[in-house]
């Protein structure tokens, strides 16, 4: 008998958790947003195989060559990855980089990736190289894929210095797949060019597969004679300095032979002229707020100000990709470098991209 005031106890906790849950219930399904399953999943990120964060520990980290730390992150049920594929990597100080991956596909618990120190860069490089050691724990997002190897009876790979990090997985797969392929490698200096020693074995018994361009020894690429002499309808894939890419942009028109150029940046194009913009609101459905928007102020700056300050973005220039959001009404003038047609029918990216002679509905 000593036990029932402690069961009465228990019912009546349990019984007013029940009262609880139902009236929290009621009010939820009284919010002029319920339901909220109706609403497709929110955008960003789009393109991600996986969204979600998770946390990976440096297992190991090599200086690969001049100023290039490689860093294998470990975890647990990663999600695969392709050639051409990318994280985000949550840095210390909280922002937000990309960076390829470039090691096999095939390895499970673990990812690679390599970056090139930039001394006068935005800091992420910076670091990455001094506080991402061997044990350090680092937040990843992704991996996401706006670079894949698409099918194609040749290749023609162009790389320049780190840039070489997603072209080397495509390398690879070429080379299992029996599809043939040439590589041009350029750098500054054979000291400085990341993964060197692996591109030449790539080469294998075929060498003048591969051809090394240390500027500091061969000058500079013939990229005419490169492009002349590619297969009949091969893919173009090139990654590196933004002169190197619109060298090789500049000519392609020039070379028969029907050949494809695909281009990965992994540096943002020049921002947009501020001049002319006009101040906008915009209406953010799932959070049921209205968000003004200054002339002078980015559509994510002034979100994140005003009412989601959680708001995920890194580059702010319409390179990366982190912000776009689908938008439900509304003219958009995009800015961006990334998007394609069919995703500016739906979407923007917040951090450039601005309403066109009206206000924004998002799904936020």
């Amino acid at each position: 008998m000593a036990r029932i005031p402690g069961i009465r106890t228990a019912v009546v906790a349990a019984a007013a958790a029940l009262l609880a849950r139902r009236a929290l219930r009621r009010r939820v399904q009284a919010s002029p947003l319920w339901p909220l399953p109706a609403l497709d999943p929110p955008v960003s990120g789009r393109g991600r195989a996986d969204t979600g964060a998770r946390r990976l520990r440096v297992a190991e980290r090599t200086e690969e060559a001049e100023g290039v730390v490689r860093l294998r992150l470990e975890g647990e049920d990663l999600p695969d990855w392709e050639p051409g594929a990318h994280l985000d990597l949550v840095l210390p100080s909280g922002a937000v980089r990309q960076y390829s991956l470039c090691g096999e596909p095939a390895e499970p618990g673990s990812y690679t990736i390599a970056t090139r120190l930039i001394e006068d860069g935005r800091g992420g490089s910076r670091e990455v190289h001094e506080h991402l050691h061997e044990g350090a724990v680092v937040e990843v997002r992704g991996p996401r894929n706006r670079f894949p190897l698409r099918d194609s009876p040749a290749y023609v790979f162009l790389a320049g210095g780190i840039g070489i990090t997603p072209i080397l997985p495509m390398v690879r797969q070429a080379e299992r797949t029996g599809v043939p392929w040439r590589l041009v490698y350029a750098g500054r200096s054979r000291a400085s060019m990341p993964f060197l020693a692996e591109v030449e074995k790539l080469a294998g018994a075929g060498a003048d597969r591969v051809t090394v361009v240390a500027e500091d020894e061969d000058g500079r690429p013939d990229l005419a004679a490169v492009l002349a002499a590619a297969p009949p309808d091969a893919a173009v894939y090139c990654c590196g300095p933004e002169p190197l890419r619109d060298a090789v942009a500049a000519l392609l028109p020039t070379v028969t032979g029907g050949l494809t150029l695909y281009t990965e940046r992994f540096a943002p194009a020049a921002p947009a002229p501020a001049g002319g913009n006009a101040p906008f609101e915009v209406e953010l459905r799932r959070t049921g707020r209205t968000v003004s928007v200054p002339a002078d102020t980015s559509a994510l700056r002034a979100i994140r100000a005003q009412a989601l300050p959680d708001l995920p973005y890194s580059c702010e220039r319409g390179f990366c990709g982190t912000c776009q959001q689908r938008v439900l009404a509304g003219e958009v003038d995009h800015r961006d470098d990334l998007l394609t047609d069919a995703e500016r029918a739906d979407s923007l990216l917040i951090c450039v991209s601005r309403a066109r002679g009206g206000n924004l509905v998002l799904d936020l």
